[in-house]
């Protein structure tokens, strides 16, 4: 397909969706609800297929050489399987937010105010590795009546198509259109390109990927973005913590999966405890075969302890590599986050009342924790069914983004021939 062509392509499927958004405006939750239960059994009776259309993907990129982080990222195994089927059946069960009237008021004109919960119109979706998303993104658009348009990546394309022939199931037994979710078929990039600039088409762009894929669509983009750009992830473990608490907490945040944004990649620790708690639990990221990189202070405490580097401090390594720092007080942790975190997700471990109260105020992430692990940061664990993505950016949608974040409010006035006067 030559770049004329994509164009062309790209065009057509702009007009499929925004015709099918009208129509998904009307549509009744029933109808919504039987679409998600149909893709779900769809997926659950066609698991083999998606595996090995998988493994065909895998094949691929182990040939090309992809990174360990990506190749975690694209594989789709049993229990990916299972959950891609309970998040459908958590959407189909939650309320339905379209058409939700709230603050409706009179006026000392005699009319009323309000606001009505409504779908954004047309989503599109740009994502790496992850086939889950085909499955999230659609399920979640369908329930919030939007139509959407799904750009994978060349790396997942073979079970990307083979979910999105489940997604088409649901739709027709829903006798809704196809073309209410739109897989690209495209490998092209210049597919992203033509789908980041279609305006009169595209309400909001949702990027899943890597830095470079989305600096590339913030920076490209004609069109309202929901992105985060890092994962950097805090853990601090606070004087006033529970030693097991911190340890189970501190290394379940890292080890329990590598390549994800909500991975802890820095780890901080109160001076008045580091060193009863960093002997135990760095040998517990040792033994795992995590790389520990930490100041001097941490370094004085943990001889197979390399030192760290101020970049060391900024990255996301979405690897077995984890910074350690030991910090002065409260407020030097507080400090050390606001300068190096990414507004993700950041966790205290103490039991103190007034400082975990502060931790949740004073931190500026778009998820902020006591004393659990950075890892719950994603919308099937905050009960959203699934998620589109995550949004570090203060907007109408701040962290996991699920129904309401594709859904906006409108005003809405209600009268009996009032006029202004």
């Amino acid at each position: 397909m030559d770049i004329v062509d994509i164009k062309t392509y790209m065009q057509a499927v702009g007009r499929e969706a925004r015709s099918a958004s009208r129509m998904m405006a009307r549509v009744e939750t029933a109808s919504k609800n039987q679409a998600l239960t149909t893709i779900a059994a769809a997926i659950r009776r066609n698991k083999k297929k998606l595996l090995a259309a998988n493994t065909t993907d895998l094949v691929a990129a182990e040939i090309k050489g992809f990174d360990s982080a990506l190749i975690d990222r694209l594989t789709l195994t049993p229990k990916g399987i299972a959950n891609m089927v309970e998040g459908l059946l958590q959407i189909a069960a939650l309320a339905d937010p379209i058409g939700e009237i709230s603050d409706l008021n009179y006026r000392p004109s005699g009319i009323q105010v309000g606001k009505m919960r409504v779908p954004l119109g047309v989503v599109g979706i740009i994502y790496e590795a992850r086939p889950n998303v085909t499955a999230d993104a659609a399920g979640l658009c369908i329930k919030a009546g939007n139509a959407a348009i799904l750009r994978g990546g060349s790396e997942a394309i073979h079970c990307n198509q083979a979910i999105a022939t489940c997604v088409k199931e649901g739709l027709r037994a829903a006798c809704l259109p196809e073309n209410v979710i739109q897989v690209i078929e495209t490998t092209d990039r210049a597919a992203v390109g033509e789908l980041i600039t279609m305006k009169e088409f595209v309400d909001v762009i949702v990027p899943r990927g890597g830095k470079g894929l989305i600096k590339r669509i913030s920076d490209e983009a004609c069109i309202p973005v929901i992105k985060h750009l890092h994962g950097i992830c805090h853990v601090y473990i606070d004087d006033g913590a529970n030693l097991d608490k911190s340890i189970r907490i501190a290394d379940n945040a890292k080890t329990q999966r590598y390549g994800t944004c909500n991975t802890m990649e820095t780890l901080l620790v109160h001076k008045k405890i580091a060193r009863k708690i960093l002997p135990p639990l760095c040998k517990i990221y040792l033994d795992k075969g995590v790389e520990l990189r930490g100041d001097k202070a941490s370094c004085a405490i943990v001889e197979k302890m390399k030192e760290a580097t101020e970049e060391d401090w900024r990255t996301e390594y979405l690897a077995p590599i984890l910074s350690v720092r030991v910090v002065n007080s409260f407020d030097q942790a507080i400090e050390h986050i606001a300068m190096y975190g990414s507004k993700h997700t950041d966790s205290i471990v103490t039991e103190d009342y007034s400082r975990a109260r502060r931790f949740l105020r004073e931190v500026d992430s778009s998820s902020v924790m006591v004393n659990t692990s950075t890892r719950f940061a994603d919308g099937f664990e905050y009960g959203l069914g699934a998620e589109i993505g995550i949004s570090t950016d203060k907007i109408h949608a701040r962290g996991p983004v699920g129904l309401e974040g594709l859904t906006c409010q409108k005003y809405i006035v209600l009268g009996d021939g009032q006029i202004r006067q």
